[in-house]
């Protein structure tokens, strides 16, 4: 099911801009970040630190995989904003239920990266503006997001904290996490 996800994602590329007109505002927002601001090639660096067969499509577009899961990550500076998406799975086999334990983990266990659904394909996704973005929270994002899938079916968690006030409780994946953070913030 993976190389369908990723035909869905070019085309998904190819047809959606990141940013449409309705999110200029975002753009002219001066973002605070107590190190520096996060550019192309920084993300450039970190990526090349902890993915495998990487592929940098555009500027601004990388295909790569981390423990064997395909990652996308999409950056748009004029726009300033950014996106890490994993293909999960296609929503047609989805039942009711799951959908429901989407929202519920959503709420709880996702942390920064979300289940996101377009195309027909269950996404793990973690947005946010490029500038304010810091490798750490990179890096963090990456692994949340590698984590929504490996647990999709299971504990539906992305590995970070589980706030207490919702309906899921399991295993928190944070080991991947650490492990990118390890790799990535030593360069």
């Amino acid at each position: 099911m993976r190389p369908l996800l990723v035909s869905i994602f070019a085309i998904f590329l190819i047809t959606a801009p990141l940013v449409s007109k309705a999110d200029n505002h975002a753009s002219g927002e001066k973002s605070e970040n107590t190190s520096r601001n996060m550019t192309l090639e920084r993300m450039n660096d970190l990526i090349e630190a902890i993915g495998a067969n990487i592929a940098r499509q555009h500027q601004g577009q990388w295909q790569f995989h981390v423990e064997k899961v395909p990652v996308f990550v999409i950056a748009d500076a004029k726009h300033d904003r950014m996106r890490i998406l994993v293909g999960i799975s296609k929503t047609e086999s989805l039942t009711e239920a799951v959908y429901q334990r989407l929202m519920q983990a959503n709420f709880d266990t996702t942390l920064d990266a979300r289940y996101a659904i377009a195309k027909g394909v269950v996404w793990g996704a973690f947005l946010h503006p490029l500038k304010a973005l810091s490798d750490r929270l990179f890096l963090s994002g990456i692994g949340q997001t590698v984590n929504l899938a490996r647990t999709f079916g299971k504990t539906y968690s992305s590995g970070g904290l589980t706030f207490k006030g919702g309906d899921s409780s399991g295993i928190i994946e944070r080991d991947l996490i650490e492990k990118l953070l390890e790799k990535g913030l030593a360069i």
